[in-house]
Order: C-alpha cells, then sequence, then structure tokens
C-alpha cells in the first residue's frame, strides 16, 4: 500500500515521522507550498477520525489571524486551513482510506 506524508521539513517531529516510514518510500507533498483543497482537507478528516479544529494548529497566530475560534464553523476552519496551510496540523501520513498524525511520529506505525 502507497504512504503519503504531508511533510514540513522545518518540522522536527514531521523529519522523525518521515524517518520511521522511509522503507516505505512514501510519496512526500510539501503541503505548505503545495496546499491541499478544501476537499482534500475534508478527505483527510474522515481519514483521520476528526473535525477540522481537531487537525489544526490553533496556537498559531494565523489561527487568530484568520478571526478563528473554537467556535468556528466547519467550513470556516477547512477554508482556512486552505488558504494557510500552515495551520494544518504536521505530518500526516495516508495509507489507502486511513491516515494518522504523527504527534508523537509513532502513533504512524499503525499504518504500517
Amino acid at each position: 500500500m502507497a504512504l503519503i506524508i504531508w511533510h514540513n521539513p522545518r518540522c522536527s517531529k514531521s523529519r522523525q515521522t518521515l524517518a520511521l516510514i522511509e522503507a516505505h518510500a512514501p510519496q512526500i507533498r510539501l503541503y505548505l507550498t503545495d496546499a491541499p483543497s478544501e476537499a482534500e482537507l475534508r478527505a483527510a478528516a474522515a481519514a483521520l477520525g476528526l473535525g477540522p479544529l481537531q487537525m489544526m494548529r490553533t496556537g498559531e497566530p494565523e489561527f487568530k489571524a484568520e478571526g478563528l475560534s473554537q467556535d468556528s464553523s466547519d467550513a470556516e476552519l477547512f477554508a482556512a486551513m486552505a488558504r494557510v496551510p500552515k495551520l494544518i496540523e504536521r505530518p500526516i501520513v495516508f495509507a489507502g482510506d486511513k491516515a494518522a498524525i504523527g504527534r508523537p511520529p509513532e502513533a504512524v506505525l499503525s499504518l504500517l
């Protein structure tokens, strides 16, 4: 099964997760420069079994700058992540219809 990682090379957790799955030759998507669409983000949330708020980095200054809060609608949250991919929790590894966030990196081992 092909693995895909939404990777941020500046993030230590993302680098550690990539190192764990490198033997499986994952497809690497640098999501900060190749931002996922709202549809891709919705599919990622479904694969993760999470709502959009749980797959966001709410502590980033961009969260508040985008006018978001814990009460924002799903549509607002997905739109914000598509506009500002820095808000997406990282890294996310996909295997078929399943996904896991690599925080901690070992969380993705269940996909292998």
